[in-house]
């Protein structure tokens, strides 16, 4: 009896021992056989893989959840980073985009030319003058690899952006020779052609883009873009709506459609649009309400147009046409004292040196002018009132030839 006693104790001390070490697993196993056990968490690399079928399907908002999840795991992994940063320029995050490159760069040294061209395009799509930095920073990743055509890509815009656009072009080409399957080297080189004139060279390259990712709508709007400046209004209204097939809740499909047909005199169907777009939740609310204010004002609608343009401000907008046009909806309804101080502000901006003034020749800063003297015409109290004279411009950048 004691040897048994003393078998069964050493027994039942081992299982306790262990279902102790074991606990976590047995208990899951206990939970999966009751249909409760809760789901594993996913590898890094098939949060990768969900992200790159997210970004072919065209949801980038999804895919770049995905690239961070698997970043949060492997941040080290280069290949997961680099993904990621360029999800979050696609996002207009080029900001957190650059510290994932500098991350890259920081990891890879002098072994990987990715971290400079992600960090090259993302300083370029921050704008605000960042073009010439972009430079410098993808001829460091050419030393790396002369032969990586994202660098190519990044300078080219960069280059163009700067107004050296034979280099701009030179490099655009040079993209798309290393690797004519890369949708963004044909974007780049599209860019740059973009801006010399060349709309049906562009044209051909945003198709091409298009072909080999149908899903990815970023070139849908550049194509679309150049399809206006093209005077090929159809094609454009076509395009935006080949978006909303894919995606109806595109904020920015419906708000080119509004400025699509308000080009081409189609009001009805503009304001429609432009009511749609601020319908849904998105970055493109103040250019919703800058658009729909200009289709009120284009149809006399003053009232509706100064509440669209107030609405444009308070979102945070910044165009001129919130400012200068409200201002003389002001004029048209006889409120001097806002047609006044609203045209003054409008006046100041297009004057302010630190962001490019428009020279007096500029249509813009004629139309501020010409309602501010109108105001002193039919406004008894601003009668003999000296209209306000813009500060002396400065150098402006230059635009593509045909404009936007």
């Amino acid at each position: 009896m004691g040897r048994l006693l003393l078998a069964y104790t050493l027994f039942l001390g081992t299982f306790l021992g262990v279902v102790w070490l074991q606990f976590d697993r047995l208990q899951l196993t206990a939970l999966e056989a009751v249909g409760m056990a809760p789901t594993a968490t996913p590898f890094a690399s098939e949060y990768a893989s969900r992200g790159y079928e997210k970004f072919l399907a065209g949801d980038l908002s999804g895919a770049s959840s995905d690239y961070e999840m698997a970043v949060e795991q492997r941040s080290d992994d280069l290949d997961y980073l680099y993904e990621y940063g360029r999800m979050l320029i696609e996002l207009d995050r080029a900001e957190e985009a650059v510290a994932v490159a500098d991350q890259m760069i920081e990891l890879s040294g002098t072994t990987d030319p990715r971290g400079y061209a992600l960090k090259a395009k993302a300083l370029w799509w921050q704008g605000g003058g960042k073009a010439a930095a972009a430079v410098p920073v993808a001829v460091s990743g050419l030393e790396i690899d002369p032969n990586f055509a994202p660098l190519y890509a990044a300078r080219a815009r960069a280059y163009t952006d700067i107004g050296r656009w034979q280099q701009g072009l030179a490099d655009g080409q040079r993209a798309v020779d290393l690797d004519p399957m890369d949708p963004d080297a044909h974007r780049a080189y599209a860019y740059a052609l973009m801006w010399v004139g060349e709309r049906d060279l562009a044209i051909e390259q945003l198709e091409m883009a298009i072909s080999l990712n149908p899903n990815f709508t970023p070139p849908y709007f550049e194509l679309g873009l150049n399809y206006l400046a093209n005077n090929r209004d159809s094609m454009a209204i076509a395009t935006y709506e080949r978006v909303l097939s894919m995606q109806p809740r595109n904020q920015k499909a419906h708000l080119r459609l509004c400025e699509a047909y308000f080009k081409i005199g189609r009001n009805d169907q503009a304001q429609g649009y432009c009511e749609d777009a601020l319908g849904l939740e998105g970055q493109y609310t103040p250019q919703s309400n800058r658009q729909l204010g200009m289709v009120k004002y284009n149809r006399r609608n003053y009232e509706g147009a100064i509440e669209s343009f107030d609405e444009c401000v308070s979102t945070g907008g910044t165009e001129i046409q919130c400012w200068y046009l409200r201002g003389l909806a002001h004029y048209y309804l006889g409120q001097c004292d806002d047609a006044w101080v609203t045209l003054e502000e409008a006046l100041m901006r297009v004057s302010d040196p630190d962001d490019n003034p428009r020279p007096d020749s500029d249509p813009v800063v004629q139309a501020i002018r010409e309602g501010l003297r109108l105001t002193t015409v039919s406004c008894p109290r601003y009668s003999g009132q000296a209209v306000p004279t813009s500060l002396p411009p400065t150098s402006i950048p230059p635009t593509p030839i045909g404009g936007f």
